[in-house]
């Protein structure tokens, strides 16, 4: 994917984010977009630390750590204002007391601005980078700072933020944002965690209550049974987890109370302050639409993402008259270019896919097209990681030969001089194991 391509999600993520800012905290908009930079700048510093100080994959799982942590604030913000009990005056007093708060506005807009800054950086963390890209990212973000500190006060005044949902707004931009890297991408990691969750629980459940297996369930009950084991369970609950936070913070704004008018003896007076309070709490629920908006945004990104994995088609191999399979090392195909090579070995009735390739610490690895958890539908490879057709779920370099989650299933070799050799009855038996406890998973995932 182009710098140019990435910079698209990178600044309208960061525009929304100040944006919100600068309307939230209206009384202090110099300090919101001033503290918002500063946060950047000292997030792409923190980025730049990360990297260096971590090897492989471990500072992109820290990011995503951080931003799971933002999907939880999501989740607490909208429980805590659903369960909130108070009059309408009370509530416009502490939304009042927390938008002029120097305390909020600093905290609010630093927090954000350095999760902006470390996504902004990590979406480019993966390739090779100029050093001026670093300078240029804190350049361009205080650049549209200035502008939108003009252009702000002109926008209409229909757009009204409250708390709940400046924190719904900033985590659905911060999520579109991080959308424009796979390996920042944490809708389908949670896919991934939500089937696995059910395809436990199930097995569970039959172990705890002594439930026999096959033999005494029809084809039919396995077909129900197995809606738990497909990726359907687990992409429908992502969606629960993604989008309910902000469903709800919409609902709980909708359900505040109306201001008493009992005092007022001009009905009047009582219908145009009623006819206020309704608009302006109408009013409160755009910037919540706009974050749902965000984050269906970066689901599409993480459904359908802008970038080409590299997935050779396998090539036909055979075995020598001892059952060896001997793939050369140099050739016609470089197995120690860093790219992962297929091939396709037949035996009988049996087609067994693998792939070879180079890992980061500089060794070669032979491993199978499948894993022993998903569908056999393959991997494919790009920035660093290699990609799960099926459930979407990125492996770094650095893992794959080993086993174990999502990994490719590792295959026994040995590293020759003539080149890579795999035992061909091995790998036709590991790859029949493979697929007959995935079978479960292919059938009920087609549906």
């Amino acid at each position: 994917m182009g710098i140019a391509v990435k910079l698209i999600p990178l600044g309208i993520g960061w525009v929304g984010i100040l944006l919100v800012l600068l309307r939230g905290f209206s009384a202090r908009r110099s300090l919101a977009a001033s503290t918002a930079c500063v946060g950047f700048t000292s997030g792409v510093a923190v980025a730049f630390w990360l990297v260096r100080l971590f090897p492989g994959d471990t500072p992109f799982t820290l990011v995503k750590l951080l931003l799971g942590a933002v999907l939880l604030a999501v989740w607490a913000t909208a429980v805590t204002l659903l369960n909130r009990r108070c009059d309408h005056a009370t509530a416009e007093l502490r939304r009042r007391e927390w938008s002029g708060s120097i305390f909020s506005c600093v905290g609010v807009a630093s927090l954000s601005g350095v999760v902006a800054g470390i996504v902004s950086l990590f979406c480019f963390a993966a390739s090779p980078q100029p050093f001026y890209l670093y300078g240029a990212l804190a350049a361009g973000a205080l650049v549209i700072a200035v502008s939108l500190l003009a252009v702000e006060p002109r926008l209409p005044d229909y757009i009204v933020v409250s708390p709940a949902g400046m924190t719904a707004a900033l985590a659905g931009f911060l999520f579109f944002s991080s959308s424009s890297s796979p390996r920042l991408d944490l809708f389908a990691p949670l896919t991934m965690r939500v089937m696995k969750f059910a395809h436990d629980f199930v097995h569970q459940f039959f172990e705890s209550m002594l439930i026999p297996d096959h033999m005494f369930f029809t084809s039919r009950l396995w077909d129900f049974v197995g809606l738990f084991f497909g990726n359907g369970i687990g992409f429908w609950g992502a969606v629960i987890i993604w989008f309910t936070p902000g469903v709800l913070i919409v609902v709980a704004l909708n359900l505040e109370p109306l201001p008493l008018v009992a005092s007022f003896r001009q009905g009047a007076k009582r219908r145009a302050l009623v006819a206020a309070a309704l608009r302006t709490r109408r009013l409160r629920l755009v910037v919540p639409a706009i974050a749902l908006l965000a984050c269906s945004g970066s689901l599409y990104e993480s459904l359908f993402p802008k970038v080409e994995y590299w997935d050779p088609k396998p090539i036909v191999i055979s075995a020598t008259p001892s059952g060896e399979i001997i793939i050369p090392v140099k050739g016609d195909v470089e197995l120690e270019d860093g790219k992962l090579h297929k091939y396709l070995f037949k035996q009988g009735g049996t087609e067994a896919r693998f792939f070879i390739m180079l890992t980061p610490d500089g060794k070669l690895t032979a491993v199978l097209d499948a894993c022993s958890i998903c569908k056999p539908d393959g991997y494919g490879q790009n920035e660093g990681v290699v990609i799960c057709y099926y459930c979407k779920t990125l492996i770094p370099l650095e893992t794959v030969g080993k086993p174990g989650g999502c990994n490719p299933v590792p295959l026994p070799f040995s590293v020759k001089s003539d080149g890579v050799h795999i035992d061909a009855i091995t790998l036709v038996n590991i790859w029949n194991d493979t697929a007959q406890s995935t079978s479960r998973v292919k059938e009920k995932g087609a549906r």
